[in-house]
C-alpha cells in the first residue's frame, strides 16, 4: 500500500534535490530487470540517506542489505575523504550488476562489498561504525541490531528501513511478518542505549542515536 498520496509524492520529488543521472539509470535498471524492485530506496529516501550521511560525515559506514547498490551510493556521498562503507548482501546473482554501478560511481575504492550471511560477517568486523543502515530480512533485525550496537560509539547512528511494513503495523490481526516488525520497533523504542525517531518516510525509517553504552 502507498503510505503517501502519489500526487504528494510527486510534488515532494519535484521540490527535492534531484537524483543523479547514475542513480536514475540504476533505478530504471532495477525496476525493469530485478525481482522485487520495491526494495529499491528510490529518490526521496535516497536523498534523505545522503543528507543524513553528509550531516554525520562518517568515517566508517556499515550497510546490511545492498540489493542493487542504490542506498550504498547515496550513503557514500557523506563519507569523509578517507572513509569507507562496508555493505553486505546474500544475493550473489546481483554481484556483477552492483559492482558495475559502484565502479561507474567512482566508489570501488570506498565501498567494501561483501557477499554472505550478515550474521556471520558482522562479528568479524572491527568498527567502530559512525553510521549503520539495516535494510535486509526483517525477521533478523533484532539479531543485526544486537550485533552492531556495541560496534557503534556513543553519538553514532543506526537506521532501519521498512519499520512501517506497508502500514500493516497499525492494522488489526497482524501476520507473522508484521508481528516481527512490531516486536523490533518495541525493542529499540525501549532500549535505553538509544534515542529513536520513527520517520514516516516511504515504508518507515527508524532513526536511532546511541546515547550510552
Amino acid at each position: 500500500m502507498d503510505l503517501i498520496d502519489p500526487e504528494l509524492q510527486r510534488y515532494c520529488e519535484e521540490h527535492s534535490v534531484p537524483e543523479s543521472q547514475l542513480l536514475k539509470k540504476l533505478s530504471r535498471d532495477t525496476m525493469a530487470n530485478v525481482m522485487m524492485p520495491r526494495m529499491l530506496s528510490g529518490h526521496i529516501q535516497g536523498r534523505i540517506l545522503s543528507m543524513i550521511s553528509r550531516m554525520i560525515k562518517p568515517k566508517l559506514i556499515l550497510e546490511i542489505g545492498t540489493y542493487t547498490g542504490y542506498s550504498a551510493i547515496c550513503l557514500a556521498e557523506g563519507l569523509q575523504q578517507e572513509g569507507k562503507l562496508i555493505t553486505i548482501d546474500i544475493n550473489e546473482e546481483l554481484e556483477n550488476k552492483v559492482k558495475t554501478y559502484f565502479k561507474e560511481a567512482g566508489l570501488t575504492e570506498k565501498i567494501d562489498y561483501r557477499i554472505g550471511l550478515a550474521a556471520d560477517i558482522i562479528p568479524g568486523l572491527p568498527g567502530p561504525f559512525d553510521l549503520v543502515f539495516i535494510d535486509a530480512d526483517k525477521q533478523n533485525n533484532p539479531i543485526y541490531f544486537d550485533l552492531v550496537i556495541d560496534k557503534v560509539p556513543v553519538g553514532g547512528f543506526i537506521m532501519v528501513d521498512n519499520v512501517l511494513w506497508s502500514g500493516k503495523v497499525v492494522q488489526p490481526n497482524p501476520d507473522k511478518d508484521t508481528r516481527n516488525v512490531l516486536a523490533f520497533n518495541d525493542k529499540v523504542h525501549h532500549d535505553p542505549r538509544v534515542e529513536n525517531i520513527l520517520l514516516p518516510v516511504r515504508d518507515g525509517i527508524s532513526l536511532m542515536q546511541k546515547v550510552r553504552d
